[in-house]
């Protein structure tokens, strides 16, 4: 009760967030003896049981930060000297199965697959834009010039393609969709022997799979270019080209993809 009758209309009214401010202030107040500050302590230990402490909440984790590989099989095998190919040019990025700006200091068709594509494949994840460059290159035209010894090597492409989408840079992970892409359409049952490996190869495009432009009725012109549809892309091919079990495998690994291939509802049937 105020000691005057007018004091309180007199008084200055306080908005109400400055009392709910005051309130909270009152409420975290800790009156202790000695008046120690208070204290942050790791979660999970005795410090925490302890009076004058307050938890240290977790650090926040970015899903989506770039971890770059330090150095790839590629760049070391380049170094010094024991890549049989060298660029001679730009690519063009509109249409990838163009004639590669590749010059072979062999003939590419007589070397061994098992040994060399599992090294161009791996140096799609190193951080160099020429090394990129040319490990993507030569890992097209050596697909495209033998497309039915893919197959035998497709066991030692994984991890190779693994590494590429775990950098989580954008430019790379595009690159090996691209090369994924190719073997599935050039590659004898290669879609059907990828079905196995979804679970390796599918985790991170569950994160991008959303990362696109919505134009409405419009065209893009740069649709190979945003990661969002050329995941949408590479997860149709896989399904179309990967038989009967693709599309319950794809739905595991990415839950919001819906199938091109199955319709989702029938039409009724005329009687």
């Amino acid at each position: 009760m105020c000691s005057k009758t007018n004091e309180r209309a007199t008084r200055l009214h306080e908005p109400g967030r400055v009392c709910r401010e005051l309130l909270y202030l009152r409420s975290k107040v800790v009156y202790l003896f000695d008046f120690q500050p208070v204290r942050e302590v790791p979660a999970f230990t005795f410090q925490a049981l302890q009076p004058n402490t307050v938890v240290k909440p977790p650090p926040k984790i970015d899903i989506f930060k770039r971890k770059p590989v330090k150095e790839t099989v590629f760049k070391i095998y380049f170094n010094r000297g024991d890549i049989p190919c060298v660029m001679s040019g730009r690519s063009s990025k509109q249409d990838p199965t163009k004639e590669r700006p590749v010059k072979w200091h062999c003939v590419p068709e007589n070397l061994d697959y098992c040994y060399y594509l599992p090294i161009f494949v791996d140096g799609l994840a190193d951080m160099d834009y020429d090394t990129r460059l040319l490990a993507v290159n030569g890992a097209i035209d050596l697909i495209m010039r033998s497309p039915k010894k893919v197959l035998p090597v497709l066991p030692k492409l994984i991890l190779p393609l693994k590494r590429a989408f775990q950098t989580r840079d954008k430019r790379i992970i595009i690159s090996a969709l691209q090369v994924i892409q190719l073997m599935v359409r050039l590659g004898p049952c290669v879609g059907q022997a990828l079905v196995p490996f979804y679970r390796q190869l599918l985790a991170v495009c569950n994160l991008y799979k959303n990362i696109n432009v919505n134009l409405g009725e419009g065209i893009d012109p740069d649709r190979n270019c945003r990661i969002g549809d050329v995941i949408e892309d590479t997860l149709k091919l896989l399904e179309y080209c990967g038989g009967p079990n693709a599309f319950i495998n794809i739905k595991y690994m990415v839950p919001t993809y819906e199938s091109s291939v199955f319709p989702r509802c029938e039409a009724p049937v005329p009687r």
